[in-house]
């Protein structure tokens, strides 16, 4: 498909983050660009403020007419849209080029030096914080991500034409449409087993993945992947390894043993020893580019972190509210290391919406040991997402699963009256479903209460 014969291109889905990355491409390159989506967010309105128009009706007659004629319009569809929807239907039957989010990506990509960043967890800082060291190093870089870096209120990142950094997402197999001359795997845990059906599906799909990597010093993998490639990890004498590792004024100092040598007082602010190697494996794939070390020092200590990855909404000497997207028992771990390592003496309270009732089913007993190790955990109901109930799967399951006394399963509409009367000095919200929407109205009572 040759994208310079498309004037138009519309999102079914325009919501989503990486389709509303797309989006903002598109439109920064002169496209026509219109969308539907489910539900109005932050998301949305920001591409609306871009001049991007959305609407939230599924009707063939809220389509703008220059989308209707197929001969110069690219419509782009999410996994997520359920096979029903009529305005997908009707694209489909009346002969339009209709592709997924990652076959785009993957058009896009083709042509470039792509980077593509892969992993269960980890992904979209990595992805981020890669995007991030590459801007600043005057590489010709666009960067897609999944998530808004703090540093540019965007998940673009870069008009570059010749290099791309691209989040390579397992869900739906959607990496494989890439084409990476460089590329990482920060995790291979199970996750999106209503796609894959078990934990070996999902490795031979990253293995897949890896392959397409034909120069294995060029795929960097986080040490104990069983994968072929060059080792990245903190203090366990991985190729690239993160060593003297302390806390300074809330900052990670540290240095990086390379294959090349070491880089010395590296300083970071993302906490949690989690992101330290993100942070070593964007280090790794800059490196092997050719970005120089002062280069590298410089982007990783003005990196500022990405939206809802432990991105502090409130940071004061008696209170602190951080918020999460984390969605797994292994990135609800990663979290509570991060806030057990920064506030070991304050009581602290985690608010954790489920996402999708498949996922809470699959590893309903991994989020019970994980969020049991909260001091006082609240559980909102599951976010569904793409999903119909599953009988007997519910948070009131998860919450008689946990084991700690100081549990509660509340409402949406009850969440903020129950902060008003928090004790808590530290609190956290963990989901990747709406409740992230929420984040203004917790952020303003926990002020006023403050």
């Amino acid at each position: 498909m040759d994208l310079n014969q498309i004037h138009n291109v519309y999102f079914i889905g325009i919501g989503g983050i990486g389709m509303s990355a797309l989006a903002r491409y598109f439109k920064s390159i002169g496209k026509n660009v219109a969308g539907y989506d489910r539900t109005s967010t932050h998301l949305t309105d920001e591409l609306k403020q871009n001049g991007i128009r959305v609407h939230f009706e599924d009707s063939i007659a809220l389509i703008d007419l220059p989308f209707l004629n197929k001969n110069n319009t690219l419509v782009v569809v999410t996994p997520a849209v359920p096979k029903e929807h009529f305005q997908w239907n009707y694209f489909l039957k009346n002969g339009f080029v209709v592709k997924k989010r990652a076959e785009v990506l993957g058009i896009i990509t083709k042509g470039t030096y792509c980077f593509a960043v892969a992993g269960t967890h980890g992904k979209t800082t990595t992805s981020s914080i890669l995007g991030h060291i590459l801007y600043q190093s005057k590489v010709d870089v666009t960067a897609f991500l999944g998530g808004i870096v703090e540093n540019y209120n965007s998940n673009i990142v870069g008009e570059g034409k010749t290099v791309t950094v691209a989040e390579a997402d397992e869900f739906d197999r959607s990496f494989l449409h890439l084409h990476p001359d460089v590329a990482c795997v920060t995790s291979m845990d199970a996750d999106h087993l209503d796609i894959y059906g078990d934990s070996s599906a999902i490795e031979a799909s990253f293995t897949e993945f890896a392959d397409k990597v034909k120069d294995k010093k060029k795929l960097f993998i986080t040490k104990g992947l069983p994968l072929e490639g060059v080792t990245v990890g903190a203090e366990n004498g991985s190729d690239y390894n993160a060593v003297n590792i302390r806390i300074e004024n809330g900052w990670y100092v540290f240095d990086a043993e390379t294959p090349q040598g070491k880089i010395e007082e590296i300083k970071f602010a993302l906490p949690g020893r989690h992101n330290l190697t993100n942070a070593l494996m964007a280090l790794a794939m800059a490196k092997t580019y050719g970005v120089s070390d002062d280069n590298i020092k410089s982007a990783l200590e003005t990196f500022k972190g990405v939206k809802r990855r432990f991105s502090y909404q409130i940071k004061k000497d008696n209170l602190v509210y951080i918020d999460d997207y984390a969605h797994h028992p292994t990135e609800i771990d990663a979290v509570h290391q991060a806030v057990s390592e920064l506030y070991p003496d304050k009581k602290v309270l985690a608010v954790f919406q489920p996402h999708l009732f498949s996922r809470t089913r699959d590893f309903i007993d991994g989020f019970a040991r994980s969020l049991s190790a909260f001091d006082n955990i609240v559980l909102l109901d599951i976010y569904p997402a793409r999903e119909l109930p599953i009988e007997g799967v519910t948070s009131k399951w998860l919450l008689d699963k946990i084991d700690n006394p100081n549990k509660k399963l509340i409402s949406k509409k009850d969440l903020i009256p129950f902060l008003k009367m928090t004790d808590a000095s530290v609190i956290v919200t963990i989901g990747a479903g709406d409740i992230g929407e929420m984040i203004p109205d917790i952020k303003k009572v926990l002020d006023e209460k403050n």
